[in-house]
């Protein structure tokens, strides 16, 4: 990735930092199976002290800061200033005392080596501009045996969270081929792509696991609409391009889409993702 995609990715996740901010609740509920499976898989437990990377509006470190209790500890770090802030002050909300934060990038992490018992990132690695370094970072400040656990999305194609929406957006835009290479949500999508990057980085005993669970929170479908058209930096600035008459067709049309999967004010997408976890070498 070149200096102008890097700094373009950025740019979308500080203008979306609010809005993640304004539905982490959902958003923390609808994920949770993720963050227990970043706990289990990276064997995190009271007393460890653990990095993540990453951690957008504050997900998974406050849940995990709570899982090492207050003789553990947590950092959490995000390459967007805007996002530390939401975590931070979401932390403070909660009255956490063992997590720090650190706003920097994933691939020069300001800390020493062999520095934490675990390393997590929740859906962070597709949008690392250099993945292969930040994997690298992440063992490098890995202790000696310590076990770094990433969660990504699985295929596009096998996540109705995803495409129920873009399908209709497709509907109303032209949207280009997504470039496989390229930061994405579905960048590590295919089996074994972020474990081969891993193992390249010098990780051992890299394993690999597929998540089925159901995104799943007790919403009605008009507030999952509007989490999902205000997080999506992408998305919402789709929407602002429209006539009110074409976006408000738009969101009858997601509306429609998102009623498939919700009953009694819960909605419930079936869900996959992709869980690599290695061991410090």
């Amino acid at each position: 990735m070149n200096d102008s995609q890097a700094e373009a990715v950025l740019r979308e996740w500080r203008d979306s930092a609010f809005y993640w901010q304004k539905h982490l609740d959902m958003i923390r509920v609808m994920l949770a199976p993720l963050t227990q499976a970043l706990i289990e898989d990276a064997e995190i437990n009271e007393g460890d002290s653990v990095l993540d990377v990453a951690g957008g509006s504050g997900e998974p470190s406050l849940t995990i800061a709570e899982t090492v209790g207050p003789t553990g500890s947590v950092t959490y770090t995000d390459a967007v200033a805007e996002m530390v802030v939401a975590a931070e002050s979401e932390a403070q909300r909660r009255g956490l005392k063992n997590i720090v934060f650190q706003h920097c990038a994933a691939d020069s992490l300001p800390f020493e080596s062999e520095s934490f018992d675990a390393v997590v990132c929740r859906l962070g690695a597709m949008f690392f501009p250099d993945p292969l370094a930040a994997l690298r970072e992440m063992l490098r400040v890995t202790k000696h045996e310590g076990l770094v656990s990433l969660v990504v999305w699985a295929k596009s194609e096998l996540n109705p969270f995803s495409y129920a929406i873009t399908n209709v957006v497709e509907r109303h835009f032209e949207v280009p081929p997504a470039n496989a290479n390229a930061p994405g949500a579905f960048r590590f999508s295919e089996p074994g792509a972020l474990a081969d990057i891993l193992k390249e980085a010098g990780a051992k005993g890299v394993k690999e696991r597929m998540l089925k669970f159901n995104i799943a929170a007790p919403v009605s479908p008009e507030q999952f609409w509007e989490m999902r058209s205000e997080t999506s930096g992408t998305l919402r600035e789709k929407l602002a391009t429209l006539p009110p008459s074409q976006a408000d067709l738009l969101a009858q049309e997601a509306l429609k889409a998102i009623r498939e999967y919700s009953s009694n004010n819960q909605i419930s997408f079936p869900a996959q993702m992709i869980v690599v976890t290695a061991q410090k070498s």
